[in-house]
């Protein structure tokens, strides 16, 4: 249990940095198919399901969290080190994922399954890394319902391995209001404030409504997926997973690279990678 929260700190702290996909985090771990199938089978499974994933959950919600306080310290103070941390993550999942392709023929449908992913999110990354305007987040019934939208749309990205939920965000101009939200909320709660809190309430209850039911919608498509056509659905993955920390060098600011920072880049670059194979096992 203590294994599948930090799996879900893992994962929620990938959700909120723009380029890193969730959903890569999850395969890389090794625990995405079973995600998928305890999502879909949340209702006929129920006790399996739940004890699978409320320590990843509770894991997401932490990091989600802390996230929103602390990622902005480390990505203005140790750009490189943070991004290649990352990268590690998701390159020290990639040998899991090769296991379940090696050993069959390459048919040209999966190298074209994988090289259309692979330019789907470079191509997004190119496209995101202008902010974006920012979006209007003051209370109202259009609002809840753009909300309500914003969130399917951002749970199924986050679920899609390969894919940036918080890039998309940040393309739709969403980004920076709703993490800045996470932050206002805790801060309230932390004090008592009534106002800020409903202020709050009125902003995530219904993002949070959305990204529920995006993700059970899309869980049972990857289902789906997996089952009639796993190799397409692996070499996408492969795809998705080469392209990521492209992804993630186009959407971060770097500063000049020094010594220093070069060699404890490296060094979080392993770092990544061990702990990404060490989860997966």
């Amino acid at each position: 249990m203590i294994k599948s929260f930090f799996k879900g700190v893992v994962i929620g702290i990938a959700n909120i940095v723009p380029g890193v996909s969730g959903g890569t985090m999850m395969v890389s771990m090794g625990i995405y198919d079973k995600l998928i199938h305890c999502i879909t089978h949340l209702f006929s499974e129920f006790k399996k399901s739940v004890l699978f994933l409320l320590p990843i959950a509770v894991g997401m919600v932490a990091a989600i969290a802390a996230s929103s306080f602390g990622l902005t310290y480390l990505f203005e103070n140790l750009p490189i080190q943070t991004n290649l941390l990352f990268v590690g993550l998701i390159l020290g999942g990639l040998p899991a994922i090769w296991k379940n392709v090696k050993g069959n023929s390459v048919k040209a449908g999966h190298v074209l399954a994988c090289v259309l992913f692979f330019v789907l999110v470079v191509g997004m990354a190119a496209m995101g890394e202008s902010e974006g305007a920012s979006a209007d987040l003051s209370f109202s019934l259009g609002n809840v319902a753009v909300l309500l939208m914003v969130g399917v749309i951002t749970s199924a990205t986050m679920v899609i391995p390969g894919v940036s939920g918080s890039m998309v965000l940040m393309l739709m101009g969403f980004y920076y209001p709703v993490l800045n939200a996470i932050k206002d909320f805790f801060k309230d709660l932390a004090a008592l404030n009534i106002d800020g809190i409903l202020r709050g309430c009125g902003i995530l209850i219904p993002f949070g409504i959305g990204v529920v039911v995006g993700i059970f919608g899309i869980a049972k498509l990857v289902e789906i997926i997996f089952e009639k056509f796993p190799l397409y659905a692996y070499w996408a993955i492969i795809g998705l997973i080469v392209s990521s920390p492209i992804a993630i060098l186009l959407m971060g600011t770097f500063p000049a690279v020094t010594v220093l920072s070069a060699v404890t880049g490296v060094i979080a670059l392993g770092v990544g990678i061990v702990i990404a194979m060490k989860l997966g096992e």
